[in-house]
């Protein structure tokens, strides 16, 4: 697969934050402020898993109807498999 600038962008964004939130521990930031922001950074995560799984979906059922493989249930299960074991 590959990932576009769109993806590697979120993944450097969380990058940032988890350095923020580190640099927010060493500086003996309150404790809400830096669940706050761990909070912010999973769900940022969550959200990158999940244009991650879907852009594959897509990818593979694409791939499959190209191929004239019109068996795609098993892409469609996959692809949730991978969001639930992401949980």
């Amino acid at each position: 697969m590959e990932y576009n600038d769109q993806m590697k962008n979120r993944v450097k964004r969380i990058e940032g934050q988890l350095r923020g939130i580190l640099k927010m521990m060493e500086e003996n930031k309150d404790c809400k402020e830096v669940i706050t922001q761990l909070s912010a950074a999973r769900t940022a995560i969550d959200r990158t898993i999940g244009v991650v799984v879907s852009s594959n979906l897509v990818e593979c059922v694409r791939h499959a109807e190209e191929s004239g493989d019109r068996n795609t249930e098993d892409f469609v299960k996959e692809a949730v498999d991978l969001l639930v074991k992401s949980r």
